[in-house]
């Protein structure tokens, strides 16, 4: 296993998501929802200000269908 992921907060991550190819798809509330339209995979992040607990950012990624290394490329 590689190292582990940097502390983000949410902003952060939804760059990273976009330039991975997704596009923001709705909002409720704080929630973001992101697809991908070639692989069609969907995730949500919660946009709370601040650090962005790792934990679910690893959540997020396998939603995404996203490796560590791959989303490391984005940042």
């Amino acid at each position: 296993m590689g190292e582990r992921l940097p502390i983000l907060t949410a902003k952060e991550i939804v760059k990273a998501l976009k330039k991975g190819g997704f596009v923001s798809q709705r909002q409720k509330g704080s929630h973001l929802t992101l697809r991908h339209p070639g692989t069609k995979h969907t995730t949500v992040v919660t946009m709370h200000p601040g650090e962005f607990p790792r934990v679910f950012l690893n959540t997020i990624l396998k939603q995404a269908g996203i490796s560590d290394e791959e989303f490391r490329k984005f940042l």
